[in-house]
């Protein structure tokens, strides 16, 4: 047995999680999720995918997933499309505000104010950048391909668009990196998409294309390694790719590297909360995967993670040529 520690006081965020992780709890979960991490940084043959579910966006952490990008610390994202809208206002200049959790809803709904949990922003400013998007896809159509596709040709019209913003749709156009919204439809970005149609314009996303492409890329790659903000659809949709692989006779044996940062508890047999452990039940994990499941609230684990992996600044073993599995 290894010896437990107390952990020290430090001004190093890496030091820090490092020493959480020789002690107890969500603490040496934390500390184990960044070691986790880093084997797949090491890994020359691990291509990474994150999970990217909740109202993160609007909560702050867009800036964190940037980070992560650049550093190439993850190879493609699957996300809500609530997300990836979000990320679309923040970039076209529409902010999200401080408010509060308490706050009067029916006051709030006279004033036009949308409220996500204690985080304000305008409904107004929103419709304006569901027409934005709608306007987009005007440009492009007739559009008819995988929500990846979209969110690429997404990425490169805002960066024309505002040169000074920054978002994760664009940061990705520019690194190569693929964006999969699987429940497209369930986000302002699928309202853009209706208020199009209905304007006569040709659009239509190809869902089926997504889980292709994806299993694609895990039956193509050599080991795979998942990290998952919160769970939903954007967990089980990279979880499923495994299972696809296998029914097409794909020597495939799960992810080989798993981290989960959430609030859901297991116990409820809910999805989000569903352990990595029942998940090898279904080839979703390998059964000698490094994995663990953090749970703690995303909006904490992830800026102190990122903070770790930033300031130890591990290089990639292997930068994976993401455009090669779609051409």
């Amino acid at each position: 047995m290894k010896r437990a520690t107390s952990v020290s006081p430090s001004g190093s965020v890496a030091g820090l999680i490092e020493g959480m992780g020789k002690t107890g709890f969500q603490g040496r979960k934390l500390g184990e999720s960044l070691e986790v991490w880093k084997k797949m940084i090491d890994d020359p043959d691990c291509i990474i995918l994150l999970g990217l579910s909740g109202a993160m966006i609007p909560a702050g952490m867009q800036k964190c997933v940037i980070e992560l990008i650049k550093n190439r610390y993850i190879d493609g994202i699957v996300s809500t499309g609530a997300n990836m809208f979000h990320d679309t206002c923040e970039h076209l200049g529409v902010r999200h505000y401080m408010g509060h959790h308490n706050a009067d809803d029916c006051e709030l709904f006279s004033k036009g104010i949308d409220r996500i949990y204690d985080v304000f922003a305008y409904d107004d400013q929103f419709r304006g950048i569901e027409s934005e998007i709608a306007s987009f896809i005007e440009e492009i159509s007739p559009f008819n391909a995988s929500s990846r596709v979209l969110m690429e040709k997404l990425g490169v019209w805002l960066g024309g668009k505002n040169p000074a913003g920054e978002s994760v749709l664009n940061e990705c156009a520019k690194a190569k990196i693929p964006v999969f919204i699987p429940a497209l439809c369930d986000s302002s970005v699928g309202i853009a998409a209706l208020m199009a149609r209905r304007r006569g314009i040709e659009i239509s996303v190809d869902q089926i294309a997504d889980v292709d492409e994806i299993t694609t890329v895990i039956e193509n790659s050599v080991r795979t390694g998942v990290i998952y903000v919160g769970g939903g659809v954007p967990k089980n949709f990279i979880q499923q790719t495994h299972v696809i692989a296998g029914i097409h006779e794909r020597n495939t044996d799960g992810h080989q590297y798993a981290i989960q940062y959430t609030t859901d508890a297991p116990h409820w047999g809910g999805l989000s909360g569903c352990t990595f452990e029942e998940a090898i039940s279904w080839g979703k994990e390998a059964p000698d995967s490094f994995r663990v499941q953090c749970f703690a609230d995303a909006t904490i684990a992830l800026p102190l993670i990122v903070s770790a992996l930033t300031e130890r600044k591990p290089l990639r073993a292997g930068i994976p040529d993401m455009k090669s599995f779609f051409e």
